[in-house]
């Protein structure tokens, strides 16, 4: 069922809109992603996220694998029905997770024996291993097991990186076990080099993959270095098939990584900044909880319409957040998911009407980032 198409190409940048066609449903290209790390957006229903026009959301493969078991969600009908979600769903590898623990990790031609955060216990995880449990989730699209090397990173610790993320990838090809209806996505990995990059771009197009995300980018890097990145391999990449960009979820990271011909996005951010006490608006970044928004009546956002900022003032929800109740931080994530959604909706508006520069343009100078 899977299937991508290209629907119109900007005629001043990369970007392009597209249509991604799934078991569960339609998503139209570019998109933002919420993410679901533990079968649940933070703080948020699916009725609330259907709401607010979320077309895909993703799961979380470590966090899922360790609790509650990929073999519960099998027997509960896959990660649609656990969670209660009828649209699309994309898991990770659970690589990325895996090779943030450390010390705590040791990684292995075979695969990478961890211990859980949750107790201590020793783990383990290859591709094999990683497929077999975005099957038993069932997810419409998986991500094929890779090392997400930090930033910055020595040139010879990359390249035997990115010949290793190579094998593993032909690996989790083999390894799918439902390959007509979880489409796989290969995962383009060579740090800062191009080269790097070059070899696996090259090697992960001639295995055909279903996508191709890009990898270890948005790890600390300045913006001005991913732009260089996405810019170089999105044109070592098909034309005819998706192109995701993991991790990203600022306004500004969003909107450079589109007109570079990313198609897809994803990031924790919204949600957790939203726990913090802080709202994305129109002309800036709020933190709410400042003293300063005491007696603020007003709504968080004044040019924006969602079920928030219609009914709630920055005076009730800095009292929540202060508070510790729950409500401020579902309202703050609510707002944040709808932002960017909202914003993502207006960008392929804008690729529509061949006004993408113009747009971003003038978000920036609201938001307040320097347009170049």
């Amino acid at each position: 069922m899977f299937k991508f198409e290209v629907i119109k190409e900007d005629k001043e940048t990369k970007a392009r809109l597209g249509k991604i066609t799934t078991d569960h449903g339609e998503i139209e290209t570019p998109i933002f992603m919420p993410v679901g790390t533990k079968a649940t957006v933070k703080t948020m229903t699916p009725e609330e996220l259907e709401k607010i026009h979320a077309q895909i959301i993703l799961g979380n493969t470590y966090h899922l694998f360790l609790r509650p078991g990929h073999e519960l969600i099998k027997k509960a009908g896959g990660l649609h029905k656990f969670m209660n979600w009828d649209r699309p769903i994309l898991t990770d590898s659970g690589g990325f997770q895996v090779f943030s623990l450390g010390d705590m990790r040791k990684i292995e031609e075979e695969g990478v024996t961890f211990r859980s955060f949750i107790d201590g216990s020793k783990q383990f995880l290859s591709p094999e291993k990683s497929i077999e449990i975005q099957n038993a989730l069932g997810s419409d699209i998986m991500m094929a097991f890779d090392e997400c090397v930090s930033y910055p990173a020595e040139y010879d610790y990359v390249k035997k990186s990115v010949e290793m993320t190579t094998r593993w990838a032909e690996r989790s090809k083999l390894a799918n076990k439902n390959p007509d209806h979880q489409a796989l996505f290969g995962i383009v990995q060579g740090g800062m080099y191009k080269d790097l990059r070059e070899k696996s771009a090259a090697d992960l197009v001639a295995m055909d993959f279903e996508g191709y995300s890009i990898g270890g980018l948005s790890v600390g890097e300045p913006l001005s270095m991913m732009n260089e990145m996405l810019d170089f391999t999105v044109d070592l990449l098909p034309k005819d098939k998706p192109r995701y960009n993991m991790g990203v979820g600022t306004p500004d990271y969003l909107f450079e990584s589109v007109i570079r011909g990313i198609d897809m996005a994803d990031c924790v951010l919204p949600t957790r900044i939203a726990r913090n006490g802080t709202a994305i608006t129109t002309y800036g970044n709020l933190v709410v909880r400042n003293a300063k928004y005491k007696e603020d009546f007003t709504p968080l956002d004044h040019e924006c319409d969602c079920y928030v900022c219609k009914n709630y003032t920055r005076a009730y929800i800095r009292h929540l957040v202060n508070v510790d109740e729950i409500l401020g931080a579902r309202l703050l994530s609510y707002h944040n998911l709808y932002f960017l959604l909202k914003m993502m909706e207006n960008i392929r508006e804008a690729i529509k009407n061949d006004e993408l520069l113009k747009f971003r343009n003038d978000f920036y100078l609201k938001f307040g980032y320097n347009v170049e």
